[in-house]
């Protein structure tokens, strides 16, 4: 399959030419930053030949024209913050890096929009919006970090999807530069589009193998006007996890999120942030976040929600009214996987979905893999939406076991899921770390259907090759 060309000394001539000497870099160490995401297997790097760095969408097309036909391999970069290997250049050639296109562009409130550039921190829409009494409900855990065209390529989730769902929910519109170099536009402010197919939706969690996304309209709402988070231990992670939807039926509440944290997940933000939280002894807690307009019905739907937990084995439920108290909670909440790199030499993040029904069962599968395999385990997610981010963990620097513990581990993990109506990712995506095994998932009819719609957008295959699937047929795990 590696037919692909290396970036020469002509090439990247043309490159500065094109983006300007600035905007070009082939400083090693610099390459080496963006050989490699924060997917904490090491052995997922690749250099680039160069990495390009554009500011305006006129740069990534003639960048993709050059790249398109010289035949050299072409990734999309944003901030790195992805946990599949998707932005990883696997051949080398040229990473475009986004992060001088980060503009917000216009906040329509008429219209109830925000366009904005790729390279946007997430973090920045939702404060822009927030100014003006608006939400953007898109609220990935690396919110402080990633970028908008990040979380669009990989249809992020997060802690809000029960609510508001995920990415791909509030994306209205993209503006995409094709391969070859060509500029088009999918969608737009209108609500309704039933005008040819849905590219909007289709490229959205396609990770930057389709085109490469320059602007984003995303829908806003309005500004809940109140925000209460609960703090609930429970003794046990079924306990915890069991409650999860019996909360929903017998609550009648639509909670805006419902986090969970095993012990040993929490033990390990608590030391990588030098903080408490309460009944840390507990075997898990969940974190649950309901929003209203009305400060009374609110309470009112909070106070319920705490004596229904309670009926279901609680140990206590803490609330959490105020900004201060609630920003401890969930800074707990988002620097768990932080914690996990900062620790842990080598581990193994997944991030399965399954039905909620399905959690408690899958939870008491990942115990008998745990113990099976020697591989202690943290596990924290959305316990809302079913997606469950198990993390094997290896605290050796040296560990020639590692590597076949951990694919077998993975294969049990995969089919459990499978089996229990799921699949390999909720939000992380494919990219090469889930590759191998996506037979599993889909089947042969899926597969030719993916590598069909690659061909039809990106005929050479230069955008993010290796990812997703290979133009040849992928042999069973």
């Amino acid at each position: 399959m590696n037919s692909y060309r290396q970036v020469d000394e002509q090439t990247l001539h043309q490159l500065q030419e094109i983006l300007g000497p600035h905007n070009v870099s082939t400083d090693e160490e610099k390459r080496l930053t963006y050989s490699k995401d924060e997917e904490g297997d090491l052995e997922i790097l690749r250099l680039p030949d160069v990495v390009v760095f554009p500011e305006h969408t006129e740069h990534v097309s003639h960048t993709l024209r050059l790249a398109n036909a010289q035949r050299i391999p072409v990734t999309a970069r944003g901030a790195g913050t992805g946990l599949s290997g998707g932005a990883v250049p696997l051949f080398g050639g040229i990473v475009i890096a986004m992060e001088k296109m980060n503009q917000i562009l216009e906040l329509d409130l008429e219209n109830l929009t925000i366009t904005v550039e790729p390279g946007v921190v997430t973090d920045e829409i939702q404060k822009a919006a927030a100014a003006h009494g608006l939400l953007y409900g898109g609220d990935p855990c690396s919110s402080d970090a990633s970028f908008i065209g990040g979380n669009v390529a990989e249809n992020a989730g997060g802690n809000k999807v029960i609510k508001y769902g995920s990415t791909g929910a509030h994306v209205m519109g993209l503006e995409v530069v094709l391969a070859d170099g060509s500029i088009t536009t999918f969608g737009g402010k209108h609500v309704k589009d039933v005008t040819g197919f849905d590219f909007v939706h289709l490229m959205v969690g396609s990770e930057g193998v389709l085109g490469i996304i320059t602007k984003i309209i995303l829908r806003l709402l309005p500004l809940p006007k109140h925000i209460v988070d609960l703090l609930v231990p429970f003794s046990t992670v079924r306990e915890a996890i069991a409650f999860v939807p019996k909360m929903i039926m017998e609550a009648k509440l639509m909670p805006v999120s419902i986090e969970f944290m095993d012990n040993a997940s929490l033990q390990l933000t608590q030391r990588f942030l030098n903080t408490k939280l309460p009944f840390d002894s507990a075997g898990a807690h969940l974190v649950i976040e309901l929003e209203g307009s009305d400060k009374e019905t609110l309470a009112d739907d909070y106070e319920r929600l705490g004596k229904l937990c309670m009926d279901h084995g609680a140990l206590e439920v803490f609330i959490a009214d105020n900004r201060n108290t609630r920003l401890k909670i969930w800074k707990a909440r988002k620097a768990i996987a932080e914690a996990i790199s900062a620790f842990y030499p080598h581990y193994c993040m997944e991030d399965v979905v399954v039905p909620t029904s399905k959690i408690p069962a899958l939870m008491d599968r990942v115990d008998e893999i745990s113990r099976k395999y020697s591989l202690p385990t943290i596990n924290f997610g959305h316990a809302g939406d079913g997606n469950m981010h198990v993390t094997f963990l290896n605290a050796e620097t040296d560990s020639p076991r590692w590597e076949t513990q951990i694919k077998e581990a993975l294969h049990e993990l995969y089919q459990c899921a499978i089996d229990l109506g799921g699949t390999l990712s909720g939000e992380h995506g494919i990219g090469m770390k889930r590759k191998p095994y996506l037979s599993m998932a889909l089947d042969p009819v899926q597969i030719r259907l993916i590598r069909n719609v690659k061909k039809a957008f990106d005929p050479n295959w230069i955008l993010n090759p290796g990812k997703i699937v290979d133009k040849e047929a992928e042999g069973s795990v």
